[in-house]
């Protein structure tokens, strides 16, 4: 099988991270960081071996200046792209709607969508140079739920779930576009936004009665690279969180 060329961004921690090791044998891995160095460093030596190559770059995405920076950096690796994993993202902080700001709506689009959106818009002619080329956007079950203080974070990602259907409309029957809508997931991310109280009330309500692992995500994202008759889907990953 010939190697694949992929992108993931985020990829210093996390489920990016776990995305990297999953896709990483036989593949040629660009990986985005932006503070996270000292993890994504640790990331390429460990990758390294089994994969077609690692390369690692700095890029903050919540500008436009970021985003384009990132690509000629991959340009100058590649003029060939198979997968694009917009996986950067977060939740900046908590606000309720009545205390909604300005400045926080702009910086959790910025970060979880205008990023993403900008990002697939200037890879797109490295990736219609692929073989079965893909992207896959990260989205969350908040826009499922959503989720009480964090309603900009999941409106933020419930565009990313718009916009995954209509690039996979417009950039159809070449590209395929796919995203994967996380539940929760036993990360960082819950360190610092969700309390303990509210993360055993979420496993309580879960189906499976666990969190999830950033593995299981990983595998979410395998498959969708792997499924190459499924596009402008999200997949929900969440052990019954929320089911349709």
């Amino acid at each position: 099988m010939l190697k694949k060329t992929i992108v993931i961004t985020g990829a210093g921690m996390g489920i990016g991270a776990a995305t990297a090791r999953r896709l990483a044998p036989g593949n040629r891995l660009i990986l985005q960081y932006h503070t996270s160095k000292t993890d994504v460093l640790a990331l390429q030596e460990e990758l390294a071996p089994v994969s077609a190559g690692v390369d690692v770059v700095e890029a903050d995405l919540t500008s436009d200046a970021g985003c384009t920076a990132l690509f000629e950096e991959i340009a100058k690796h590649t003029d060939i792209l198979d997968v694009l994993v917009n996986n950067a993202g977060g939740m900046i902080e908590r606000q309720s709607v009545d205390n909604l700001a300005w400045d926080h709506l702009a910086a959790t689009f910025a970060l979880n969508t205008f990023s993403a959106m900008r990002l697939t818009g200037l890879c797109t002619p490295l990736l219609r140079k692929g073989s079965h080329p893909c992207v896959i956007n990260m989205t969350s079950i908040a826009m499922r739920h959503g989720a009480p203080t964090a309603t900009a974070y999941g409106a933020s990602k419930a565009a990313m779930d718009a916009f995954t259907r209509g690039a996979a409309n417009e950039l159809a029957p070449h590209i395929r576009v796919n995203a994967v809508s996380p539940g929760i997931i036993d990360t960082r991310f819950h360190e610092r936004v969700t309390s303990a109280e509210k993360m055993k009330q979420f496993i309580e309500n879960t189906p499976l009665k666990r969190t999830g692992t950033v593995e299981d995500v990983a595998r979410t994202v395998e498959y969708l690279v792997d499924s190459t008759f499924v596009t402008g889907e999200t997949i929900d990953c969440n052990g019954g969180l929320f089911m349709r």
